[in-house]
């Protein structure tokens, strides 16, 4: 009963962490020192990455009609039922998932264990909150040159998806973080800025997932898959409620919030393990 219950508190992490930019994989670890699941080093590994799957799924119910190409409508059966526009944005999600790709076949056995800890996610967290304020005060009175999808070229997908790459190797950097900063720098909308991640989430993320299930061999015991299955449920659920809340904040305020969370966050973390914790 008590796994159960870290398993929901870990959901309710991932669910609220994952969209908004304060990085869900950090929280996560940090959770991890205080509140650790009673399972094998390997499984906890799987658990941090495929856990997010649930609160991808409430990106694919929350935007399906922006995400589903295909309208079997009677008002498109003149013109087709493809929504080509809808197509063209999922050929720059793929190129933007490109690096990571390459990273997650090639390198991420060789990083993860010397990066995913407490002191980098501390790091990073300190530094892209500074981004965030600084790229904030620097966007401040421009307008912003890319206010749709459409507009988005594949050269700005590819910046964004090397922006993604720094927090696929630093823990603490968030995913959407680092995503939206590269977007903010290239002249994206908030709006768009968020939207283009909370996609290119769906193709990463059920990469890395699978990725992880292949390694670890899919066997697991059942309260391994009832720990992952809790997860992912909870995740679900919570996200559906934060993504709402992100898309509606975001078009009245700035991510300069999130940036001085980041700030206070990290400094509070190196406190405790090297001052307090010491």
């Amino acid at each position: 009963m008590i796994e159960i219950l870290k398993a929901i508190l870990f959901g309710i992490v991932e669910g609220i962490t994952e969209w908004l930019p304060i990085s869900s994989t950090g929280h996560m670890i940090l959770l991890n020192e205080f509140v650790t699941l009673d399972v094998s080093p390997e499984f906890w590994e799987v658990f941090l990455v495929v856990i997010q799957l649930g609160a991808i799924l409430a990106v694919v119910v929350l935007f399906w009609n922006k995400l589903f190409p295909f309208d079997f409508s009677k008002r498109r059966k003149k013109n087709g039922i493809i929504k080509t526009d809808i197509f063209v944005m999922w050929f720059k999600v793929l190129v933007a998932c490109i690096p990571a790709m390459i990273y997650g076949i090639l390198l991420d056995d060789l990083v993860e264990p010397y990066l995913y800890n407490a002191t980098t996610v501390a790091i990073m967290l300190i530094l892209f909150g500074v981004a965030f304020i600084v790229i904030e005060n620097w966007n401040k009175g421009r307008k912003p040159r890319i206010k749709s999808l459409a507009s988005l070229t594949y050269r700005d997908a590819l910046i964004i998806g090397l922006f993604q790459l720094i927090a696929a190797v630093f823990p603490g950097t968030s995913r959407s973080g680092a995503t939206i900063v590269g977007a903010l720098l290239i002249g994206v909308s908030r709006v768009v800025s968020a939207e283009f991640t909370f996609f290119l989430a769906i193709p990463v993320m059920f990469g890395a997932s699978l990725l992880k299930l292949v390694k670890f061999g899919f066997s697991f015991s059942m309260t391994e898959a009832s720990l992952l299955i809790i997860g992912m449920v909870v995740a679900f659920v919570v996200s559906m409620g934060v993504i709402s809340f992100l898309m509606g904040y975001i078009k009245k305020h700035d991510f300069k919030v999130f940036g001085w969370y980041r700030i206070v966050l990290g400094i509070l973390v190196l406190l405790y393990f090297y001052v307090i914790a010491a």
